[in-house]
């Protein structure tokens, strides 16, 4: 009994997490990308849209929330992620800046990040690649979001 009450104790203060849907997804909570190039302008310039910003929806409060990263090609590349929670206000605050470069299959687990006082959080964004570094262009990866009460 006693290990029992252990066992539910550590339960609830690791907090129940819950996998979040990507926004326009399909149904699935993990996505796969590539990371696209940008066009450039004679300025050089990004110019268009790129696959960079991934959005996942936040449907109900949680207290934390983690984000995974993991790299799916078979060659090394370096990963530019930056990761940020928007809130109901319009504000967001970026949680993650950094450059991994890791082994097919494997990656990072980011977090667990807890919500500021006062904020309700609508929306993580994923952005993986950036102008800066295009050598990043054409690796794929999986990220996925977990909401924590």
């Amino acid at each position: 009994m006693l290990l029992l009450a252990s066992l539910s104790g550590l339960l609830l203060a690791s907090g129940n997490c819950e996998f979040l849907q990507p926004i326009g997804g399909d149904g699935n909570t993990t996505v796969t990308k590539r990371v696209d190039r940008p066009k450039v302008s004679p300025l050089r310039m990004a110019l268009g849209r790129t696959n960079w910003n991934t959005d996942f929806s936040v449907n109900q409060p949680y207290r934390s929330y983690k984000l995974f990263f993991t790299a799916q090609s078979t060659e090394q590349a370096t990963y530019p992620i930056e990761a940020y929670l928007k809130f109901s206000d319009g504000s967001n605050l970026r949680v993650v800046d950094e450059s991994m470069k890791p082994p097919v299959g494997t990656g990072s687990m980011f977090g667990p990040f807890t919500v500021p006082s006062g904020k309700a959080v609508s929306q993580v964004n994923f952005k993986i690649g950036a102008s800066k570094d295009p050598g990043a262009s054409g690796f794929s990866y999986r990220i996925s979001v977990q909401g924590c009460h």
